[in-house]
């Protein structure tokens, strides 16, 4: 189409009045997309499930696409909604930033959430964007989850950013599952497994640990649900067979039996004495594998200014 043919399409649909696109329209999409659930998403904008519902339709129908899938399950972000959204967000975000700026007016209460496997970095760069921004209200998420559920929840729009990690066992697999939900994978560090273990360990006081000296011990692990298969486990090696496994699902219960079991886990390495406790280390494990970890998030949107100041946070931590 030429540009006067689309400047008089232009002043025809303005003239017939169909643009009428609101910023509360904008808030019930971005709303739902975080839900994934209308019901919820109406209860959380303070407004009936019909006119929830109706607003968005007359939105769909004006921007001439489908943001949503409707299931009975819920709903879904279409292909096309997701890049709909990403401009929704960045208007949102801008118009609240102009209200602060020149009305005076304090923004809205924002909202950024983070899915992530059980790194204390990313624990740590969640706290600094808090204290950066020191908001008066917010309204922010950190769930440390299971390895699907991180792919499921950027995919869903119910996380800007997720946090896992690609090797050599799992990286086909994890990254055409990526791709498959448009999302992209962009590396943070490169870390060597290690062993966690308590002080008390008998294997505490060697530099190096092999897998021969471990067998005698509980092996922990994060239970995966539904998708415990190996390409989602949050450890890596978990191929191997071992004779003594525990797995549980939180970081507390994992270093509660790290102690009281003599137990272990592989990891990145990356301890933080406040999370973790005082009493567990990382030794370095003697295999020749390595862990890609980096963030996913989706391909067309861009990083909210908390997501983008979040990702400074996490490089500067993991770069210690």
């Amino acid at each position: 189409m030429s540009g006067r043919m689309q400047r008089r399409k232009d002043k025809g649909n303005f003239e017939k009045g169909r643009w009428h696109m609101t910023l509360q329209q904008l808030r019930y999409v971005v709303t739902v997309a975080e839900t994934a659930n209308i019901t919820e998403a109406a209860k959380r904008l303070f407004i009936s499930q019909p006119s929830l519902t109706n607003a968005i339709r007359e939105l769909e129908k004006e921007m001439e696409i489908t943001i949503f899938h409707r299931t009975n399950k819920g709903v879904t972000v279409s292909n096309e909604g997701e890049l709909f959204l990403s401009y929704a967000r960045q208007v949102l975000e801008q118009t609240s930033l102009l209200e602060e700026k020149f009305l005076h007016k304090k923004e809205q209460r924002p909202r950024f959430s983070v899915s992530c496997q059980h790194y204390s970095f990313a624990v740590d760069a969640f706290a600094a964007v808090i204290r950066e921004f020191g908001e008066d209200q917010y309204d922010f998420t950190l769930r440390e989850t299971q390895t699907y559920e991180i792919i499921e929840d950027v995919s869903r729009l119910k996380s800007e950013i997720g946090i896992l990690y690609t090797s050599s066992k799992n990286e086909e697999v994890i990254l055409k599952l990526l791709k498959q939900n448009g999302l992209k994978f962009e590396p943070l560090v490169t870390a060597k497994p290690h062993v966690s273990i308590c002080t008390d360990h008998p294997l505490a006081k060697k530099d190096v640990i092999t897998l021969e000296e471990l067998e005698e011990y509980p092996y922990l692990s994060f239970e995966q649900g539904e998708y415990n298969s190996f390409y989602f486990s949050e450890e890596i090696l978990s191929t191997l067979d071992r004779s003594k496994n525990v797995r549980v699902k939180d970081r507390a219960t994992l270093s509660n039996l790290i102690v009281r079991l003599n137990g272990y886990t592989v990891s990145t390495g990356m301890l933080s004495k406040e999370l973790n406790g005082e009493n567990i280390i990382a030794k370095p494990l003697a295999v020749d594998e390595s862990m890609q970890i980096g963030i996913i998030m989706q391909k067309e949107m861009p990083l909210s200014r908390y997501g983008a100041a979040y990702v400074e946070y996490l490089k500067g931590y993991v770069g210690k």
